[in-house]
């Protein structure tokens, strides 16, 4: 079973200490490639990014640790998007306990949001699937970036497990590869 709480994540900012750093010392489910895997559908009204930094082929570095053998992994980028990305907290529809500033919501994956960005404490219904028990449920808004996001596929680096069109790495979450 997927316990959504394990998939915390702190508020972003620049030079913010990894995930993984902030997990330690928790308790962890293993996450499949499978749930960190999309069909790639995107929102019809999401826009293509018009001057992406990482192009769609392109490799990258993963510099953020949403789930477990994300930091470090080597991705492809897969999808390039200009929007307004969200950190939000929410109870999943499924049950379970609060998940406090999940890493990321895009404007678009939110019913009837109005004009962005939304503002902390604004309240929205997620029509986001990237977790079970998140579509249906409402998403406190904690912070807000306008920001490229990229879709990508990578190799976890604990269990080489492929992930396929994974939502979402912001563009301050990737690097070049060297």
């Amino acid at each position: 079973m997927l316990h959504h709480s394990d998939m915390q994540s702190e508020p972003h900012f620049e030079g913010d200490v990894s995930h993984m750093e902030h997990m330690e010392g928790m308790e962890h489910m293993e996450h499949s490639a499978e749930e960190m895997s999309s069909s790639g559908e995107v929102p019809e009204d999401l826009e293509l990014a018009k001057n992406p930094t990482y192009e769609v082929g392109s490799q990258a570095i993963i510099e953020g640790a949403h789930m477990q053998g994300m930091d470090g992994a080597e991705a492809t980028i897969s999808g390039a998007f200009d929007t307004t990305v969200y950190t939000v907290s929410y109870i999943p529809t499924n049950g379970g306990e609060l998940v406090e500033d999940h890493k990321w919501v895009i404007h678009e994956e939110l019913e009837n949001p109005g004009d962005a960005p939304l503002e902390p404490g604004d309240e929205a219904v997620m029509n986001a699937t990237h977790m079970e028990g998140m579509e249906g449920a409402t998403a406190t808004i904690d912070s807000s970036e306008e920001t490229t996001v990229y879709m990508v596929d990578f190799v976890t680096t604990d269990t080489e497990e492929q992930v396929q069109n994974h939502k979402w790495v912001t563009e301050s979450e990737l690097a070049p590869v060297e």
